[in-house]
Formats: C-alpha cells, sequence, structure tokens
C-alpha cells in the first residue's frame, strides 16, 4: 500500500495526454520553412531533412538520456544539428531567427487527446488539496502549455516544467527538484507519475520520489526492461491513478493530504 502523496509530479505524453505518431515531416510545417527560406532549399529536400532530423534528434534523446544529468539542446542547435546543416547559410539563418515558433510548430499535434480518467483523477487532487506539476522532456513546452490550457487542466496545476525552458532533461533529477521547489512539498511525499521506464521512474528514483508511479502507453510497451529498475505501480490510465490516490487515502484520513 502507497503512502498518501502530498503532491503529484506528472508527465505530458502518454500521462495527460495521449501523444500519437504524427509523420516525420508534416506537411504544414514543411509549408511554413518553405515560404520561410524563400526557394534556397526545395520543398523536397526540406521535407527529406525534417524526417531525417526528427528520426536523429530522436535517438540523440535516447543517447543523451543515459547520461547522469542530461540537458535539453536549445531550439535554435535541435534545427542546426538535425535538419538544416547542409542548406545555404542563409536559410540557415532565417530558420534559426524563427526557431522557437518552429519548434512549436514541429512539437504541437491536431491528435492529441486528454487520456481517459485524467480530468476526474486531477480534479479529486485538487479537491483533496494536492498540488500538482507537470515534469516533461519536450521541443517546446508552450506547445504542451497551450494545449492544457485550451483542455481545461491548466487550473488544476501549481506549476509547469518542461526541458526546452529549464533545461534539464529527465532523468535529470533536478527537472523534478526544480518543480517540488515550486510546490514547496519535500521530493519524498511527492508521487512522480510517467510512463517511460528509463525517463520517468529512472528520474523519479535519482530524485528520491515517495513512489514511481508507471502509466502504460505505447512508449511503455515499446521499452525494453531495465534491470533493478521497478516503478511502485502500474496503472494503465487516470481511471488507475485515481483508484491508487482513493486507494493510499484509505489508509489515512484525507485530510492529512493538506497537510
Amino acid at each position: 500500500m502507497l503512502r498518501p502523496p502530498r503532491a503529484l509530479l506528472l508527465d505530458f505524453g502518454g500521462v495527460l495526454v495521449d501523444a500519437p505518431p504524427q509523420p516525420p515531416a508534416p506537411p504544414e510545417l514543411v509549408q511554413r520553412v518553405s515560404q520561410l527560406v524563400d526557394g534556397a532549399v526545395s520543398r523536397e529536400q526540406i521535407a527529406r531533412d525534417i524526417g531525417e532530423g526528427a528520426r536523429a534528434y530522436a535517438v540523440w534523446r535516447d543517447d543523451v538520456g543515459k547520461a547522469a544529468q542530461p540537458v535539453e539542446l536549445s531550439h535554435a542547435q535541435v534545427w542546426a544539428d538535425f535538419v538544416t546543416r547542409s542548406w545555404p547559410q542563409e536559410a540557415r539563418d532565417a530558420v534559426e531567427r524563427e526557431a522557437t515558433p518552429l519548434a512549436y510548430a514541429w512539437t504541437w499535434r491536431q491528435q492529441w487527446a486528454v487520456r481517459p480518467g485524467i480530468p476526474e483523477a486531477l480534479h479529486a487532487a485538487a479537491d483533496a488539496g494536492l498540488p500538482m506539476a507537470v515534469v516533461s522532456n519536450t521541443l517546446s513546452g508552450a506547445a504542451h502549455r497551450d494545449y492544457l490550457a485550451a483542455a481545461g487542466l491548466s487550473g488544476l496545476l501549481a506549476a509547469e516544467f518542461y526541458s526546452d525552458e529549464a533545461g534539464p532533461r529527465k532523468p535529470n533529477p533536478e527537472l523534478a527538484h526544480m518543480a517540488v521547489r515550486s510546490l514547496g512539498v519535500p521530493i519524498g511525499d511527492c508521487w512522480f507519475v510517467g510512463d517511460s521506464l528509463k525517463r520517468d521512474i529512472v528520474c523519479a528514483r535519482r530524485a528520491g520520489a515517495g513512489a514511481a508511479i508507471l502509466m502504460r502507453s505505447p512508449r511503455t510497451d515499446r521499452e525494453s526492461a531495465l534491470p533493478h529498475v521497478e516503478p511502485d505501480a502500474r496503472i494503465e490510465d487516470g481511471h488507475g491513478l485515481l483508484a491508487l490516490l482513493r486507494q493510499s487515502w484509505g489508509t489515512a484520513d484525507r485530510s492529512s493530504a493538506r497537510t
């Protein structure tokens, strides 16, 4: 039985939101970059380089996640290192000047959807007086923040910490520590909820979270097992999180969650 939390740390994709795969080079993004470089690079090359860049950036994310304290790249670095490396300097400069809005466009997905049971779990946690923070790796935290606001969830969250804005990338525990400092709750009294063993559960363990909760997503199913890394609980969705919270509250007076 898990001890009741005094705060929740929550991943974005795979926990709060379903994030299905999108085309490596979304047509709208290709069109936007094409207009930006004004013919200096063909649409075909832009599409090819964005697709290859997306795959290379994914490999980089996996590799850097093996470091003890990984940090995020800037928006300009991502475009320069993974997409525009072979482009004419004028086109590279044009993309660099717009790197942040382009990162937003690359991140945003029309297919995002709030995961089942998440509104109910967040409302129950808020009613119990639990502060909550998002702790997420992303190319554009602004896109995540805008989606949560549009979905009506941001008002339930005390803080949102994204790697492109904060610097550290999970499993770097500093991203979690930044979040709990903003909440004013010791990390040992927090539940950390994520969908990745190698990023979320490892981060929770390194940070010293009171409990590491693994919520299943398609990414969870693609990951290999990690020796000696196990969550304290496994759940399927927001309904599972709510059930776990209610179970923990059954071992102590709910008012203890507020103190």
